[in-house]
């Protein structure tokens, strides 16, 4: 009988990882690729630390650079994912490989590529150096399997016979890992992982991403933020949002101090009123107004209070009834409700 494999909750496993039966799948890959096993395995905390040994600025166990052969990435991964892949096509046909991976494996590369590509861009941030040097770190990022972030071909693909079994078992209990000829290097998997609602990195009071070594990505509803930024946003102001030059950091001001907030204490005043709402209106310097609705809901709650909403709106709005309408998707002519709830 298949195991059947969770590889939605894989992509994004957390913890550390199961080493010995991680060690016995990167054999086990090594062999179904006609390959000798690696002479050594050595093991990392992160993708950064990682690279960082590859690249002989971290000393190996034995006080000198690893020596790593050359890269097998392709005869490990790239060429058994292929044959599968070409494999399930011609017994499905084009159709119905397409329905096939619609529901596999297309779903987890919408959840694995934002977070394959902010690791490396992160990887070559952190490892800086001459355009020389970031080269070299891109190609080293290139070399690696990405473990558990390969779980999309490998839901789509990974069944008995389809030779993928020892990158199934690695991917099932480690992170990313450099397979070459004379060594292979693990990484451990991600100590934590938080993401919104939609499935972006978020978080507000440390890193999003992080792995045991301290390596870590920080991030506000998947927009790549610095870590110190985060410390500051518990006391923020409308002052202080002004002055941030960076028009992306400042729209994360603006939504952690709450729009509604921001035009209250920044003594904004309406520019339009009518019988939807009010609308406001605030220049931000360098950036787009922020423009809002104010409507009060017609249905008392259970106190016998109205509930107010702040709608934000398109910069061209003119008219509280335009920007209602908006959010309808609708034209202000278009826009005559019966009731407003």
């Amino acid at each position: 009988m298949e195991e059947q494999i969770d590889w939605r909750a894989l992509a994004v496993a957390t913890g550390p990882a199961e080493r010995a039966v991680a060690e016995a799948g990167v054999r086990l890959a090594y062999r179904q690729a006609g390959l000798p096993e690696p002479a050594r395995i050595l093991w990392v905390g992160s993708p950064l630390e990682a690279v960082r040994l590859l690249s002989a600025t971290v000393p190996g166990a034995d006080g000198a650079p690893p020596h790593t052969g050359h890269s097998v990435r392709a005869e490990i991964r790239d060429q058994p994912l292929a044959a599968a892949r070409d494999a399930l096509h011609k017994r499905l046909g084009p159709a119905g490989w397409s329905a096939h991976w619609r529901t596999t494996g297309a779903g987890l590369w919408d959840v694995t590529t934002p977070l394959v590509n902010r690791i490396r861009q992160t990887v070559v941030e952190t490892v800086g150096g001459t355009r020389a040097e970031e080269s070299r770190t891109r190609l080293l990022l290139l070399d690696a399997v990405l473990g558990q972030h390969d779980a999309a071909w490998l839901h789509a693909l990974a069944r008995p016979r389809a030779g993928l079994d020892g990158l199934a078992q690695v991917a099932r209990t480690a992170g990313w890992w450099w397979p070459y000829t004379d060594l292979a290097v693990l990484a451990e998997r991600p100590a934590e992982l938080h993401r919104d609602e939609a499935g972006r990195l978020d978080r507000a009071d440390g890193p999003a991403l992080r792995w045991p070594d301290g390596f870590a990505l920080h991030a506000w509803r998947g927009l790549p933020v610095p870590g110190d930024f985060l410390t500051g946003l518990g006391s923020l102001t409308p002052a202080r949002i002004r002055e941030e030059e960076n028009a992306e950091l400042r729209r994360v001001m603006l939504e952690h101090y709450g729009y509604d907030r921001y035009l209250t204490e920044s003594g904004a005043t309406p520019v339009h009123r009518d019988d939807t709402g009010v609308l406001w209106r605030i220049p931000l310097p360098g950036d787009e107004d922020v423009v809002m609705v104010e409507v009060v809901n017609s249905t008392p709650e259970p106190d016998g209070t109205s509930r107010t909403y702040w709608l934000r709106v398109p910069p061209r709005t003119r008219t509280a009834r335009e920007g209602v309408a908006w959010t309808f998707g609708l034209d202000a002519e278009a826009y005559t409700p019966l009731r407003q709830t």
